[in-house]
């Protein structure tokens, strides 16, 4: 085991006794990662620091339900992140629909400013290029899974692909995903 994995253990077991120290290290580790997945799946920086927000009061108020058996912490951080941010896109897209049956109007996006955008735009350069090493079809699964928000099943539907190939391609990328990730971090 990973020092980083056996630290990111002894910080939820601390966390879970409600040790604020043990949660602020625990967000400074893992909040700049969380926030970039946030960052691309969002589109937009506030929203995405709204939910990582969500994100972290719900790691607090829920460590004593991490299985250390399921996930790292951080992959467990990451997944609280996109269902969160998968979320606020349905309803978004329920909002917005709402608005054009009355003629309402989306919002523009504001892009990030100053060096958040030179952040942002480094920490999707990583990402985009983890992205690349893998295949095509582990790429375009984990990209349905991961930004469109569809279950392995209607991946499976829309690639026309048995569904055990597209769960073993979504598990193959994640892992590549993160020996990749891992390492630039």
């Amino acid at each position: 085991m990973a020092e980083t994995d056996k630290e990111d253990l002894q910080l939820m077991s601390r966390v879970a006794a409600r040790d604020g120290v043990a949660f602020t290290r625990l967000f400074e580790l893992h909040a700049p990662v969380a926030l970039g997945l946030l960052s691309r799946i969002l589109a937009r920086r506030m929203e995405a620091e709204e939910v990582l927000q969500e994100v972290f009061l719900q790691v607090w108020t829920q460590a004593d339900r991490y299985d250390a058996d399921r996930s790292t912490p951080r992959g467990w951080i990451l997944m609280l992140a996109r269902s969160r941010a998968l979320d606020r896109l349905r309803r978004r897209d329920a909002s917005r629909r709402r608005e054009e049956v009355v003629g309402g109007e989306q919002a523009d996006t504001v892009p990030p400013v100053g060096t958040e955008r030179i952040e942002g735009a480094e920490r999707q350069h990583q990402v985009y290029s983890a992205l690349k090493a893998l295949s095509a079809e582990q790429r375009r699964c984990i990209e349905l899974a991961f930004f469109e928000g569809l279950t392995h099943t209607q991946i499976a539907e829309r690639l026309e692909a048995p569904l055990g190939t597209v769960k073993s391609r979504i598990l193959l990328g994640m892992n590549k995903l993160r020996q990749a990730l891992s390492a630039q971090l």
